[in-house]
């Protein structure tokens, strides 16, 4: 049974595909129980998944990285998550917000920040959710102000930094992926209170995490996906020059929610990869294994659920690869990365719940990766957006 085949992928996909699988079981599946267990962060694997071509390459050739398209993205994914969630989500997060800088930020910004990454000398983050506040972008508190005290120029350097020429950050952020271990973040943050524009009061921002009055801590460990570490930012008078200003003051929103798109459909990878392992685990469990004078594969409600979740993953996956062609051409995209994003995580997780079912008693141990899968699987249902707030915008754009 092969549930992640070449036949839906577009052609000029495969080769990354292949080169990722091959990456995966060499490097994430064999280490994937022992980095559950420990919850360290897998550095060794993130160094040579740089050193394959398969971390941080989405990003532009002229930036250093090789310009992955989004469906050879979501092909990673898929392979990735298939062989350890937590592992993989490391490798992707390496570069998570990277694409905004692409997109909007200055020649001087890329070539400072985003060059580094694509050569894989630096990681980076994105800096959204706030302690008590998820999935409303609207209304993150976290401030960014300009600082228009007047400075006596002593250099050319001080001089340029006259009039305005810093923001102060102050806030928190949460759920930050390389909150301690990235080299710089993307930050979204209010510069505004414009009570009649609530989605254009937000920018984003480049953040060095070696910057005064950036405070980052691990977030307490997570029941699933533990090789991937989250952290928890305080900003404290976080002073950033002008120049890390990510395109224009107050737009943060409207580029933030375009991002989304691309990045709901990794997402579905996500979904893809964790629904290919938990039915791979209760196909290979119910077959050969007796039960009754019987094999366990025999049973017709047995076969019934095998088959049900067959149907639901292909139809997934079916739609997660529809859709990446759709986000890629600009066609509804927000309608269809939420419907991927959507359909693919929940099948995994009732994959993951057939797949417990089908194990019985020992599905409970630690040891099993279908015990893993099952914890993982309840994450990407929230990252990303909850899928509560995916319905939301699937209604709205249908």
């Amino acid at each position: 049974m092969e549930l992640l085949d070449e036949s839906i992928v577009p052609e000029h996909a495969r080769d990354v595909k292949r080169d990722a699988r091959e990456f995966a079981e060499e490097h994430i599946a064999p280490n994937a129980e022992e980095y559950f267990s420990s919850g360290e962060y897998p550095w060794e694997i993130l160094r040579e998944g740089q050193e394959a071509g398969l971390v941080a390459q989405d990003i532009g050739e002229e930036y250093g990285g090789r310009d992955l398209s989004l469906v050879e993205v979501l092909g990673i994914a898929e392979e990735f998550f298939r062989a350890d969630a937590g592992i993989a989500l490391t490798l992707q997060l390496a570069s998570f917000g990277a694409s905004i800088v692409e997109e909007y930020g200055s020649e001087k910004q890329k070539e400072e920040y985003l060059r580094p990454v694509a050569e894989c000398e630096q990681i980076t983050g994105l800096a959204v959710s706030e302690p008590e506040t998820g999935s409303d972008l609207a209304g993150m508190q976290t401030r960014a102000e300009r600082d228009t005290a007047e400075r006596s120029p002593a250099s050319p350097e001080t001089e340029a930094s006259q009039d305005g020429d810093e923001y102060v950050l102050n806030g928190e952020k949460y759920w930050v992926g390389n909150a301690v271990e990235g080299d710089w973040l993307t930050v979204y943050a209010r510069t505004g209170d414009d009570e009649n524009n609530r989605y254009g009061n937000h920018s984003l921002f480049i953040v060095p995490t070696d910057a005064d009055g950036y405070d980052a801590e691990h977030i307490p460990e997570k029941m699933g996906m533990r090789a991937s570490k989250q952290g928890h930012i305080v900003f404290d008078d976080c002073r950033i020059p002008r120049e890390n200003l990510i395109g224009h003051e107050d737009a943060g929103f409207y580029m933030l929610a375009e991002f989304f798109n691309h990045g709901r459909i990794v997402v579905s990878g996500h979904g893809l990869g964790l629904g290919a392992a938990a039915i791979e685990e209760a196909w290979e469990f119910t077959h050969g294994r007796q039960a009754f004078g019987r094999d366990v594969s025999e049973f017709q409600v047995v076969q019934h659920g095998l088959a049900d979740m067959r149907m639901e993953f292909e139809s997934a996956r079916s739609l997660s690869y529809r859709a990446a062609e759709k986000v890629e051409n600009g066609e509804s995209a927000g309608l269809w990365a939420a419907m991927a994003k959507t359909k693919t995580t929940e099948t995994a997780v009732d994959c993951a719940e057939r797949g417990m079912q089908f194990h019985g008693g020992r599905s409970v141990l630690t040891d099993r990766r279908i015990a893993r899968v099952y914890r993982d699987v309840r994450i990407p249902v929230i990252y990303e957006g909850a899928n509560e707030i995916q319905r939301n915008l699937i209604y709205d754009q249908s």
